[in-house]
């Protein structure tokens, strides 16, 4: 909400029997890693939250009880959607979590406590929830945590680097030299008029590491195409920077591209939607590779 537009509610706010505001912004945490690779993001969630430190102190006297609530883990929305496909909501709670936490916020008494950074699991278990299975769009499964709150002990980073040990200790073996180009040459006889009228566009691939080197696949024009440098139709849709090793296992399916992405393991810069679509034919390729 906008500054101006709290002043406009203000009045009412203070005639209210029971006043809270409630933004959904993070705890702060000046560690440059929530920084890195999405500074805008990370300073527009942190004014959220700075808001809430001055707010609360302005309006204490009044009775209006400021806060700020966090999801635990990832929640399935269209962003979540959008970044991963239906494939990364297995991993996410449903919105009932947020709804449920915010209710217990802003039902409780205004002036007992304000000018706090919230979670939404630690809201629901100060009032006896224990079970939070139904929550789980799959339950059972394996939840992505949240950014931001590593300092409850939830390290998104710290989590992301104990996936890359595991998949190096399931498979210690190191890309050998020509897969990047392999991939590519299985990726050129995956394209098709087809694929092109699905996805329509194109991408770039700027690897680094043991294969570095750009490489293009064009599925916006004719039946499609792909090779190395740079798109020689001008400028790409969609640029990926990634390492080549991690580049190869994406398209193996061992290594999951919204975590790649949440992690900084991936980097996009161009049209996120033509970039998820790019999943699909990920998932072709699986068999192949």
């Amino acid at each position: 909400m906008q500054e101006e537009h709290i002043y406009v509610c203000l009045p009412y706010l203070k005639r209210g029997k029971n006043p809270h505001i409630l933004n959904i912004s993070p705890p702060l945490n000046m560690k440059p890693r929530w920084f890195k690779n999405h500074v805008a993001y990370t300073m527009a969630k942190y004014g959220m939250s700075m808001c809430v430190l001055g707010m609360a102190e302005e309006f204490k006297d009044d009775g209006i009880s400021v806060n700020a609530l966090w999801p635990k883990t990832a929640i399935a929305t269209a962003a979540m959607q959008m970044l991963g496909g239906k494939e990364a909501l297995t991993q996410c709670r449903t919105d009932h979590i947020m709804a449920d936490a915010a209710y217990v916020v802003l039902t409780r008494d205004s002036r007992a406590r304000t000018g706090e950074f919230l979670v939404d699991e630690d809201v629901l278990k100060d009032v006896g929830v224990t079970d939070f299975e139904p929550y789980s769009c799959v339950p059972g499964s394996k939840l992505l945590l949240d950014f931001f709150l590593d300092d409850d002990g939830f390290d998104l980073h710290a989590m992301y680097d104990s996936q890359k040990k595991e998949t190096q200790a399931s498979s210690p073996e190191t890309p050998s030299e020509g897969d990047v180009a392999k991939t590519f040459e299985v990726l050129a006889g995956t394209c098709s008029k087809e694929l092109v009228d699905s996805v329509k566009g194109v991408f770039e691939f700027h690897l680094e590491g043991k294969e570095p080197g750009v490489w293009y696949l064009d599925l916006k024009n004719d039946s499609g195409s792909a090779g190395s440098g740079s798109f020689p139709g001008g400028d790409a849709g969609c640029t990926m920077i990634m390492d080549s090793g991690d580049f190869v296992k994406m398209f193996k399916g061992e290594l999951n591209p919204t975590q790649a992405f949440m992690g900084g393991r991936l980097k996009m810069k161009g049209d996120m939607m033509i970039a998820m679509k790019l999943e699909k034919l990920m998932k072709t390729m699986k068999s192949k590779l």
